[in-house]
């Protein structure tokens, strides 16, 4: 498992000088690069949205790829395309994940983490939850949306899907959203969701950085 989330990598000049730095360093470099990607979110250009399904194809090409499917982007693309309106579930279990990822990127950012959402995307995940395990995922999140500092949200976000069973893509799925809830964005950008692929389906805390396993 990458030890660095790729979007982290990329806004650092020196990616391996990460490995050494103190918790408050890695979590002013994370900071960093998320008010810069704030920064390009609240100027709501007009490619915005073009730009989270292009990022939400990725996101789902990386899950698809973790859980051993062979769809790659362009395939998943041509299956939505030639899918007859209403008709969703005939794009199959890849194509599923690719609404998931959708619903994340044009859905109201408010109207991600209701109990209803949650258990839509999770069943688009492939997941058969409960509505007494939805509801307490719910629970879960809340106080993350509102209390815990960035680092320590995002890294909630994993453990969370952890604890329910639900695996790293589901993770990545719920840490846009709590960002976008956090940062008050209209609608979350799936910026970890290309990081599904990397690592196995449960969350290994001690292959973090340090400032995501406080």
């Amino acid at each position: 498992m990458a030890t660095v989330p790729g979007w982290l990598r990329r806004a650092v000049h020196d990616a391996q000088s990460l490995a050494g730095k103190d918790v408050e360093d890695l979590a002013l470099t994370a900071g960093a690069a998320i008010g810069a990607l704030d920064a390009v979110v609240r100027r709501q250009e007009r490619w915005a949205g073009a730009w989270r399904q292009r990022l939400a194809l990725s996101a789902a090409a990386a899950t698809a790829k973790q859980a051993g499917r062979v769809n790659d982007e362009n395939a998943l693309r041509d299956a939505m395309l030639l899918t007859r309106p209403g008709d969703f579930l005939s794009v199959g279990p890849a194509g599923l994940l690719l609404l998931a990822w959708r619903r994340l990127a044009t859905r109201p950012a408010e109207e991600l983490l209701t109990k209803k959402n949650l258990a839509a995307v999770l069943e688009e995940f492939g997941y058969a939850a409960d509505a007494e395990a939805v509801s307490d995922l719910a629970d879960d999140l809340r106080p993350l949306s509102a209390g815990a500092g960035t680092v320590g949200m995002l890294a909630g976000a994993f453990v969370a899907a952890e604890r329910y069973g639900f695996g790293r893509a589901f993770g990545c799925w719920l840490a846009d959203a709590l960002l976008a809830a956090r940062l008050g964005w209209a609608h979350a950008v799936p910026v970890l969701g290309a990081e599904a692929a990397l690592g196995g389906g449960s969350v290994d805390r001690g292959a973090w950085p340090p400032a995501l396993r406080q």
